[in-house]
């Protein structure tokens, strides 16, 4: 069933079940300290602060990702060099603490630190503390957050996702409240936050002042990183501090985990691998290798992320028999963008890459879950181009197969082969919001099972579109925020979206709705499992 309507939504409502409510973490924000003052900065843990009395002091709020029925990423920085230490319970009285020590961090790390937590119960609403303990033994107050595991059993599953945070020059206005939509996604009270990519524009500067459509100004709060594009670590690391000054994106952390996938905006507009970048331009570092490289260690410094070799950024997490996510990387092991229109499949054709694929396909079948959710920073029947042709798996043209459509066929002839069901794509990256379905009796490939692909963001930059559709694959716009014609928008504006999914542990359906930056409801979807 699908509707356009807003009004009431079960999602917004919520299961208090096995959850802490938000008076009792609000009571165990106090109990900590987050209220206590800084110096010249507001709360504590609302931004950068200043150490007081010589201990080590939490920087830029806490952070928890990765989590599963058992397990949890806690991200945390210093201002000094220290050792993290973790303290967690299953209630915000905190008898019957458990404590993790974590690593010493310093500036080899710009002060970040992660904590993995194991041994966690499962459907449980779990309350956390960090602190940091300095080489003389001083102890800082500690900074508090949330997050709730995974169910073992088919419990109710609440989720939320969207993309792209302070695209086009859009940054901090503080009198206009800051990145709003993220406030909007806290208040929703998902279980967890898809970050789809673009979590930051290295590519991007920021200019102190903007005139907006109706003559009013915007006031962007300016740091030196993002005065200019990004080229050093340095100037990496803080862009995703910058990030952090809005007191919205740290409540949101702070409450919600945050299970994160980069694209293209985290080093460079339309990057791959191999590029260099002609002189003459903002850029004096041209090696995109180096860059890419840069970044990526930014990338793990500053999010909740769990460690892999390589720093691997494809991955698979479980929540419980209803819902798996498998978080793909279509930037690492791409091709150079081209014109997209090769007959046979190699290594110009590469969107994932064949090891991606291949662990795709396998990851795919060998799921349980009800429910099979692909978290891609590209859409899939998008045209998205650039200058040098495809940027994404589509070419345009409304045929068969050809250049990067090749793997997609490859990847959906696969799960059809293997019986794979109720897979769903969750993607942002265009800059608008929308729902497509795919179908074989409308394809030239048809050699796949239906499937429904739902497009979000922007959370906190332009608003563009609506983008044509490629028909190669059978899709079918059933929703769109955006109508042809329309002027561009920003984050002054309600046109700012993320979206939801609620699984119902007794029918097991699947409900993906759209939102606005004010958390108005545009449009739901109810799916039956097959």
């Amino acid at each position: 069933m699908e509707d356009g309507h807003g009004g009431g939504d079960p999602w917004m409502l919520g299961s208090m079940q096995g959850r802490m409510t938000r008076r009792a973490f609000a009571r165990h924000v106090a109990t900590v300290g987050l209220a206590t003052m800084g110096t010249g900065n507001g709360l504590r843990g609302q931004g950068p602060a200043v150490s007081v009395g010589g201990r080590p002091t939490v920087l830029n709020g806490v952070q928890s990702g990765d989590v599963t029925a058992d397990s949890a990423v806690v991200w945390a920085r210093s201002d000094r060099v220290a050792r993290m230490v973790v303290e967690w319970d299953t209630t915000d009285r905190f008898r019957n603490v458990r404590r993790v020590t974590g690593p010493v961090t310093g500036p080899e790390a710009d002060h970040t630190a992660k904590v993995v937590l194991a041994g966690l119960p499962s459907g449980e609403r779990i309350v956390y503390r960090v602190r940091f303990e300095d080489r003389q033994g001083a102890v800082g107050d500690a900074e508090p957050g949330a997050f709730t595991t995974a169910a073992r059993g088919p419990g109710e599953v609440r989720f939320a996702w969207s993309g792209d945070t302070c695209g086009q020059g859009w940054g901090i206005d503080e009198a206009r409240g800051g990145m709003r939509t993220y406030e909007s996604i806290r208040r929703a009270e998902p279980q967890f936050f898809v970050h789809s990519g673009d979590t930051i524009y290295a590519d991007n500067s920021m200019n102190a002042e903007v005139m907006l459509p109706d003559g009013t100004t915007w006031r962007n709060r300016v740091t030196p990183e993002k005065s200019k594009v990004a080229e050093t670590l340095a100037e990496f690391r803080g862009n995703y501090r910058y990030t952090l000054l809005d007191a919205n994106v740290r409540r949101l952390m702070a409450e919600v985990p945050m299970f994160v996938q980069w694209d293209d905006h985290e080093v460079l507009n339309n990057w791959w691998p191999g590029q260099k970048l002609a002189k003459g331009g903002h850029y004096h570092e041209l090696d995109v290798d180096v860059l890419t490289a840069r970044s990526r260690q930014a990338f793990f410094e500053y999010h909740p992320i769990a460690e892999s070799p390589g720093r691997r950024i494809h991955r698979r997490i479980s929540r419980g028999p209803l819902c798996e996510l498998f978080f793909i990387d279509l930037r690492s092991h791409r091709s150079p963008n081209n014109p997209n229109r090769q007959m046979q499949p190699g290594r110009d054709t590469d969107l994932m890459g064949a090891g991606q694929l291949s662990w795709l396909v396998e990851a795919l079948g060998s799921s349980r879950a009800t429910w099979k959710f692909v978290c891609s920073d590209m859409p899939l029947g998008l045209v998205v181009q650039d200058v040098h042709g495809s940027e994404a798996y589509a070419n345009g043209d409304d045929g068969p197969p050809l250049g990067r459509e090749l793997e997609l066929a490859a990847l959906l002839k696969g799960l059809k082969a293997r019986g794979v069901r109720n897979v769903v794509w969750l993607t942002a990256d265009v800059h608008y919001c929308a729902s497509h379905h795919y179908d074989p009796s409308r394809a030239r490939f048809t050699e796949f099972d239906p499937f429904w692909e739902f497009v979000s963001g922007p959370l906190h930059a332009g608003t563009f579109g609506p983008t044509p559709l490629d028909r190669t694959f059978g899709p079918e716009a059933r929703f769109s925020s955006r109508k042809p014609g329309m002027a561009s928008g920003g984050p002054w504006s309600k046109e700012q979206f993320f979206g939801t999914v609620r699984i119902d542990p007794a029918t097991r359906a699947c409900t993906v709705t759209h939102w606005n930056r004010d958390g108005e409801r545009l449009w739901s979807v109810e799916l039956p499992s097959a």
